[in-house]
């Protein structure tokens, strides 16, 4: 590297500063010169694939890679200072930042992001805390993120979006931090640090998924620092106990409090987050009881303390929490169980994917790749059987099971959710092995470089779908591209015309459109809610009655029908909700008899009439009169 040319001093020569501050300017250099290509690359791959000229994946990973492969280098180099090392890692978090802020710096774009830029700008306008989402029931019960773009936004004058992203970006930084210093704390090589935080880096979630405006990618750098200091608690032996990178002195009940108080934060912010810290408080206790060392009863009394905050609060203040995670789970263990049993079918992973072949080859070695290095780290653990990589190892291991839910329909959004968490434990379980390996092998760094790579591209094609990372021309049924003009206008329409706040059914995607731009409150249906069977419903035959009552009682006063849905097949395969009874075999799951049938029903009656988008307004008073057909 270039670095290794700038002439050392003469053994025991003083070392002058310009000496010291060699290497940072190289660095500055190097850094800044990789940054800019890399920034490069990444536009254009943006606009090769807007304008379908394809090339945007060797693009888009020529730019991540021309930057990311010099800054874990500096990083982990072993003569690079504390302060360089820490720069690096900010710059490393600064630049992963730029997928997501390059895709749709503008507003709103993922699924989640429609609910949350909503949910903070009710805040900023009212100030009124747990107001319900249309979009996303549960979010309104966890108003940490919403409240803190909103003081932004009061504090800077910048828009909800402007201040959410100031939001995002300093807590995917702290995120890249919080594993460094996690790690700093167990093991005195700062190499070590800095390499677990770039193996956690490659988790599928780190480029795209927790750096939307979503509450998990605030909680869970808040839900890392509380580890931090979860430890700093356990470990604290005297009245003061140091804290990693500073010469801050704090007790064992400061750490404690700060913990709590972190825990907190976290709860009010992201329920999973929330749980799996309490969870890995727990591991950390349960390694400490079972291993030997200090702590053990603060790691339980933290951990009953996590746990107690997240029962209360789920309790109290978000009951419904429980029934809005059942599909991500409970349903996803009984589909594999059927899978097994083989009375069902599994999803075919990458169908009808736009991905290179080397993508989909580096998704299928990226959990194998993982396994071989947490085995690895198995058996370096095993000399010493310390407690913290212990409970590292546990964690870790909950990956793979994880992954194997990716092969059912409900499991799917899961198990890719909790990657993100699962790869803490990989990144600080395996960083020992690599720096130990770079250190005796020279072929070893090689092939560190390889490994990197294909982790990244391999992970990150696992999490997200081309639609999700890459612009293009409009496409049914996906959440970034469903502003179609078309349907903007006519949620623009009903919010002119109509008023706001109406109650409303729709798909999927014109629900995140009239219930975000159109500021209405639609719904998609549940199991407990069927409202797509209105939409099922053949001509001439019997609308659900039950479902009918539900509607009047509940006050809904429209329907918004996209015609597509007979036409064409979503692109995430998703018309309504999760686990919704429709055919998802490449065929619509409707027929275009279905969709314009609403237009001879007597207690419908049809006001906005648009290419492919009709609003009809109930008339249940006609309904009641006896004519339901």
């Amino acid at each position: 590297m270039i670095a290794d040319t700038v002439p050392l001093p003469a053994a025991g020569a003083p070392v002058t500063e310009g000496a010291r501050r060699a290497p940072a300017v190289w660095c500055a250099i190097t850094l800044t010169a990789a940054g800019a290509a890399g920034t490069a690359a990444l536009i254009h791959s943006y606009q090769q694939a807007e304008w379908e000229r394809g090339g945007q994946f060797g693009w888009f990973w020529a730019g991540m890679l021309v930057f990311t492969l010099p800054a874990a280098w500096w990083a982990v180099r072993a003569s690079s200072s504390a302060r360089l090392r820490v720069g690096v890692l900010i710059a490393y978090a600064l630049f992963t930042y730029l997928p997501k802020l390059l895709r749709h710096p503008d507003g709103p774009l993922y699924h989640d992001e429609y609910a949350h830029w909503g949910q903070s700008q009710g805040i900023l306008t009212d100030g009124r805390l747990f107001q319900p989402n249309p979009i996303v029931r549960v979010i309104g019960d966890y108003p940490g993120l919403h409240a803190t773009v909103a003081a932004f936004g009061t504090l800077t004058g910048l828009t909800v979006w402007q201040a959410a992203l100031l939001v995002l970006i300093l807590a995917h930084v702290l995120l890249m931090l919080g594993v460094a210093a996690l790690a700093a704390h167990f093991w005195s090589d700062p190499r070590i640090a800095a390499t677990a935080a770039l193996i956690y880096s490659l988790n599928s979630s780190f480029l795209f998924f927790d750096t939307q405006l979503g509450y998990e990618s605030l909680a869970i750098a808040v839900m890392v620092w509380a580890l931090v200091a979860g430890v700093r608690a356990m470990d604290a032996t005297g009245s003061r106990a140091r804290l990693g990178w500073s010469r801050l002195g704090w007790s064992r009940l400061g750490w404690s409090a700060l913990t709590v108080l972190l825990a907190g934060g976290t709860t009010a912010t992201h329920h999973l987050s929330a749980i799996w810290l309490t969870g890995v408080l727990g591991l950390l206790a349960l390694t400490r009881t079972v291993l030997g060392g200090p702590g053990r009863i603060t790691g339980w009394a933290l951990t009953a303390a996590s746990g107690l905050v997240v029962t209360v609060w789920l309790g109290v203040v978000a009951p419904t929490t429980g029934r809005y995670l059942d599909p991500y789970l409970g349903r996803a263990l009984d589909q594999f169980s059927n899978l097994a049993g083989g009375d069902e079918e599994g999803r075919e992973l990458f169908k009808q994917s736009i991905l290179p072949w080397w993508e989909r080859d580096a998704a299928y070695l990226a959990p194998v790749i993982a396994f071989l290095a947490v085995a690895a780290s198995l058996m370096l653990w095993w000399r010493r059987r310390d407690a913290f990589p212990a409970a590292m190892l546990l964690l870790g291991g909950l990956y793979f099971p994880a992954t194997l839910l990716i092969l059912t329909p409900s499991g799917a959004e899961g198990a890719r959710r909790s990657w993100a968490f699962s790869y803490l434990g990989i990144a600080l379980a395996v960083a020992p092995l690599v720096i130990a390996l770079i250190d005796r092998f020279v072929a070893a760094r090689r092939a560190a470089v390889a490994l990197f790579a294909v982790l990244l591209v391999g992970n990150t094609a696992a999490g997200m779908n081309p639609s999700y990372r890459f612009p293009g021309p409009p496409v049914f049924g996906s959440d970034t591209r469903a502003a179609t003009p078309e349907v903007l206008a006519a949620a623009a329409w009903l919010r002119e015309t109509q008023g706001n706040h109406l109650r409303l059914v729709a798909d999927r995607y014109s629900g995140l459109i009239f219930g975000s731009y159109g500021e209405q409150a639609p719904t998609t249906g549940s199991v407990t809610f069927p409202a797509y069977d209105l939409y099922r419903a053949r001509p001439g035959g019997p609308m659900p009655p039950a479902l009918l009552d539900q509607l009047d009682r509940w006050r809904f006063e429209y329907l918004v029908v996209d015609r597509r849905m007979a036409e064409q097949v979503p692109d995430i395969n998703i018309y309504f909700e999760t686990n919704e009874p429709l055919r998802h075999d490449g065929v619509p799951a409707f027929d275009r008899t279905q969709l314009t049938k609403f237009d001879h029903l007597p207690w419908l009656i049809k006001l906005y009439d648009g290419p492919h988008i009709a609003v009809y307004r109930f008339d249940f008073a006609t309904l009641h009169s006896g004519m339901t057909q």
